[in-house]
C-alpha cells in the first residue's frame, strides 16, 4: 500500500512556500520518483531542479523548484519516517524488551528494527526486515554508515539466537553493502557460552575482513529479574569477561597492524566485570562506538579532569548528591574525590542506585527508575542538589522508565533535581554548580 506523505507545515520564505506548496498537500513524486518515506524524500530533493507532484484534495498539481544543489526546500512532516516504524520480526533469546516487567508505558514494549532509523538516529538493525530492493536502495542513495546488529556470522547460530529462519540468509546483505561501498558499524550482543568463544572468533574474522567495516562493538546481553519462561542465559563473570577481552584485543591488534586501526572494541562493562583497568584514550580511536558504552568511562574521565583543571578560581561551597547505576558508581566516586580534594568546601556523595525495578543483573544508569531513586534516597540529607544523568529519562526528558516524573522525584525527596547531559564536562560543571 502506498504511504500518503502528508505535509505537516511549510517553512516561511522557503522554496516550497514560494512556489505555492501548502500544508496538508500530499507528495506523490519528485522528479518522477515515488516518495514513500524520508529516505526517498531526502535523496531526491538534493537536485538543483525539482519537479514535485502533489495531491491537493481531488486535484493533481505540479510545482517546479530551482535551487542550489543540496539545499532544503522547507517541508516538515509529522514524524522522521513519514510513516510507522518497522516492527522487529525477531524473537531474540536475549531481547531486553521481553524482560521488561508489566505495567510500563506501551511504547517501552515496542520493538523497532528499521533501517531508516539507522540512518537518521544511529539505531542498530538486524537486516531481517530488508529485501533485495532495500539493499539496492541503500547503495544507490549512498546511505552510510549503516549500523548492524550482527551478533554472529554463523548462519545456523544466528537463526537460533534470533529465532527467525531468515536471520542467517540475510547475512549476505552485509557483504553486498560492503561491496557497494557502504560503511558498516557492527554490534555483537554476546551471550555467555553461546556466541562467544570460537563463534566470536569466526564473527571477528568475517567482519574484520570487510573492506568498509568502521567499528565492531562487543556488548554483554542484559539480564533482568523478569525472565520467567525465557531462554536460559547466564551472566558473564570475571573469567568469561576476561576471555572476551582477550579475543577482542587479539583481533584488534591484528587490525592495527594490517589496517592501521583497531576496529574491535569490548564495551566498558566487560572491563568492569573482569576487574581490569580501561585502556587509554588512544585505544578508542575517536570513540566510534560511544553510544554502545565503548570507552564512555575513559571519555568522561578525560573530559572531567580537563574541565576541573580549567574551572574559574573560585571556592565552590556546596553539597550535592549524584545518583547513578551500580556499574558506574565507583568511577564517578573517584572523579568526585578528585574534585573535592581540589575544592575543600565542595562535598559530593555518589550513591549507587540498586535496580530493584528490573532486578537481575541490571547495573547501568540508563535503566535506573524514579521509583528506585525515591525509595533508596528518601529521608537522606542530599545537600543542595541531586544530580542524575540524562539517560535515565526518555527522549523528552520528563519521565523515567517506570513513568515516575522528575517532578515526582523532587517532591518526594524535597530537593531540586539537575539532569546532566552526556560527558565529563557537564558532570564536572554540575558538581560545582555552574549553570
Amino acid at each position: 500500500m502506498k504511504i500518503l506523505v502528508k505535509i505537516l507545515s511549510v517553512e516561511k520564505k522557503s522554496y516550497a512556500e514560494k512556489v505555492g506548496i501548502l500544508k496538508d498537500d500530499i507528495i506523490v513524486t519528485i522528479n518522477g520518483n515515488v516518495i514513500n518515506d524520508v529516505l526517498d524524500y531526502r535523496f531526491y530533493i538534493m537536485d538543483s531542479t525539482l519537479k514535485i507532484e502533489v495531491k491537493r484534495e481531488d486535484k493533481t498539481l505540479y510545482f517546479v523548484i530551482e535551487k542550489e544543489e543540496y539545499d532544503d526546500i522547507g517541508l516538515l512532516f509529522s514524524t522522521y519516517l513519514m510513516d510507522e516504524k518497522k516492527r522487529c520480526r525477531n524473537n531474540c533469546i536475549f531481547c531486553f524488551i521481553d524482560q521488561n516487567p508489566k505495567g510500563m508505558r506501551e511504547t517501552v514494549y515496542f520493538k523497532d528494527d528499521d533501517e531508516r532509523l539507522s540512518f537518521l538516529m544511529g539505531n542498530y538493525v538486524t537486516l531481517t526486515n530488508l529485501k533485495d530492493t532495500d539493499i539496492e536502495r541503500i547503495i544507490k542513495m549512498r546511505i552510510s554508515p549503516v549500523n548492524i546488529s550482527v551478533h554472529t556470522t554463523d548462519c545456523e547460530l544466528r537463526v537460533m539466537m534470533m529465532r527467525n529462519r531468515f536471520a542467517g540468509d540475510c547475512l549476505k546483505y552485509i557483504k553486498q553493502l560492503d561491496e557497494g561501498g557502504i560503511t558498516i558499524n557492527a554490534q555483537l550482543v554476546l551471550c555467555k557460552g553461546i556466541n562467544d568463544g570460537k563463534y566470536l572468533e569466526k564473527s571477528l574474522t568475517d567482519l574484520t575482513n570487510l573492506q568498509n567495516i568502521d567499528s565492531i562493538a562487543l556488548v554483554p546481553c542484559g539480564l533482568t529479574g523478569h525472565r520467567e519462561g525465557l531462554y536460559p542465559l547466564e551472566p558473564f563473570d570475571k573469567e568469561s569477561a576476561e576471555k572476551v577481552i582477550e579475543i577482542a584485543n587479539k583481533y584488534g591488534d591484528i587490525c592495527l597492524i594490517e589496517k592501521g586501526r583497531r576496529l574491535v572494541y569490548p564495551s566498558d562493562e566487560f572491563y568492569l566485570l573482569a576487574n581490569r583497568e580501561l585502556p587509554d584514550e588512544d585505544f578508542y580511536e575517536g570513540y566510534p562506538q560511544l553510544e554502545n558504552g565503548v570507552g564512555m568511562i575513559r571519555s568522561d574521565t578525560v573530559e572531567f579532569l580537563e574541565c576541573l583543571e580549567n574551572l574559574p578560581a573560585l571556592e565552590y561551597n556546596r553539597k550535592v548528591t549524584v545518583a547513578t547505576g551500580v556499574a558506574a558508581a565507583d568511577f564517578i566516586a573517584q572523579l568526585a574525590k578528585t574534585a573535592t580534594e581540589k575544592y575543600k568546601n565542595l562535598a559530593v556523595e555518589v550513591v549507587a542506585i540498586r535496580n530493584d525495578f528490573f532486578g537481575g543483573h541490571v547495573t547501568v544508569s540508563g535503566l535506573v527508575t524514579g521509583g528506585d531513586i525515591i525509595a533508596q534516597l528518601k529521608g537522606k540529607d542530599l545537600g543542595d542538589e541531586l544530580l542524575i544523568p540524562e539517560n535515565m529519562l526518555r527522549a523528552e526528558g520528563d519521565l523515567f522508565l517506570d513513568n515516575v516524573s522528575l517532578e515526582d522525584v523532587e517532591k518526594a525527596l524535597n530537593i531540586k533535581v539537575r539532569v546532566t547531559e552526556k560527558g565529563g564536562y557537564e558532570l564536572c560543571e554540575a558538581m560545582v554548580g555552574i549553570e
